[in-house]
């Protein structure tokens, strides 16, 4: 998605802060660079391949892949709780610390669990016309089938009482457990409500990029095993969000201090300023391309992988057309025809070991910290070469 078309898209995620209002997407600075249209090449060509069978969408919340695997799942499977916690302003948060996850940004939870707990214990409050009820069914059934009938009527309602309000409790218990986990890791997740609406945009295509690399077949058959794209991409989309997330910050803050209207005699004092936050968001711009280049490559390699397995199965059919030729042309035709089929083979063979040659370069130089890899892209497949035909139909010449 062009950032031209940013404002007008109605699948992104609006920026809502809590506790901070968003600055607004109107006003160009500090980004003169977030109004920069992405240049053309295999970025912009993976991006348009993408939305033929992607729907937009906003992105997701980014947990630290170096967290415990119970830790992460629990997080990851209970949004709710990451919001509440990131709601508390005492409360940990990766823009706040001088390294993703690891900083030194302590919040105090204990306030925030207090007051969990006591509007827990306030949704316990007895209901008036609830003690009414069961006063009022205990007199009829007494009135109805004597004491005897009471006493068991009171120890079935006694019973389904306990029952559910050991449910509660346990219900209530997981979800403080959970907020208590996302307030002592609050620096080790992100939400799209930390990023302001550029930085959601970019975010949503590292993950769209990431998602498309895992899911490739190429990667899942082990032929691009230059990194370990399980856990090398997850750590760079984790790396991105978090400086997104402090960027978003910073130029919130920004928008904050900077008057909208600056006299032209100051304007210049604060230009580097500006300048800064340009130049973070167009290096992040610049590592998210090289993202969406690496997975472009990938999407090209898979394609040449799909028509390679596709002529594997023709492959082992091999004799029968060999002997289908021998049957029915004459031995002298038969012969060029066989020899072409086994070089149609051959050549989609040899592309497709280029392709995952050139997937793997793609991904060692993103590995290695380039932000644009610098390798060829995959080229085209051949196109078929013209079948010999008989004698007495010579070729055209040239005129």
């Amino acid at each position: 998605m062009e950032p031209q078309d940013q404002a007008r898209d109605p699948h992104s995620v609006p920026s809502a802060r809590p506790g901070t209002p968003a600055p607004p997407l109107t006003r160009p600075a500090p980004g003169a660079v977030h109004g920069r249209r992405q240049g053309d090449g295999p970025a912009s060509a993976y991006r348009q391949q993408w939305r033929r069978h992607r729907h937009e969408r906003g992105p997701r919340p980014v947990i630290d892949p170096s967290l415990d695997a119970d830790v992460a799942w629990t997080l990851r499977a209970s949004p709710g709780a990451l919001r509440a916690a990131r709601a508390h302003a005492g409360a940990r948060h990766p823009a706040h610390t001088g390294r993703g996850g690891h900083g030194n940004g302590h919040g105090n939870t204990a306030h925030p669990m207090r007051e969990a707990a006591r509007r827990a214990r306030r949704n316990h409050h007895v209901d008036p016309f609830t003690v009414f009820s069961v006063v009022a069914f205990l007199a009829l059934v007494a009135g109805t089938t004597g004491v005897g009938g009471a006493v068991l009527a009171l120890v079935i309602i006694g019973s389904i009482g306990a029952v559910r309000q050991a449910t509660r409790d346990l219900g209530n218990q997981g979800a403080r457990r959970k907020l208590r986990l996302a307030m002592e890791h609050g620096d080790r997740f992100v939400l799209p409500e930390d990023l302001d609406h550029a930085c959601q945009e970019l975010l949503r295509r590292t993950q769209d990029a990431v998602d498309s690399v895992l899911a490739s077949r190429v990667n899942q058959a082990g032929l691009i095993d230059t990194i370990d794209n399980r856990v090398t991409l997850p750590e760079e989309t984790w790396r991105v969000a978090v400086q997104l997330a402090r960027l978003s910050a910073m130029n919130a803050e920004h928008h904050r201090i900077v008057p909208r209207d600056l006299p032209a005699e100051v304007a210049s004092a604060f230009a580097p300023y500006t300048a800064a936050l340009d130049a973070a968001f167009e290096s992040l711009s610049a590592r998210v391309r090289a993202l969406e280049d690496y997975a472009w490559r990938v999407y090209r390699a898979d394609q040449v992988y799909r028509a390679f397995r596709q002529l594997e199965v023709l492959a082992e059919r091999t004799p029968e057309y060999e002997q289908l030729l021998a049957d029915v042309v004459r031995d002298e035709l038969a012969a060029p025809h066989i020899e072409h089929l086994s070089d149609q083979a051959e050549q989609v063979r040899a592309l497709f070991r280029q392709s995952i040659d050139v997937a793997r370069e793609a991904g060692a130089h993103l590995l290695a910290g380039g932000l644009t890899p610098a390798t060829p892209d995959v080229p085209a497949p051949p196109a078929p070469r013209a079948t010999p035909g008989p004698p007495a139909a010579p070729e055209p010449r040239d005129a």
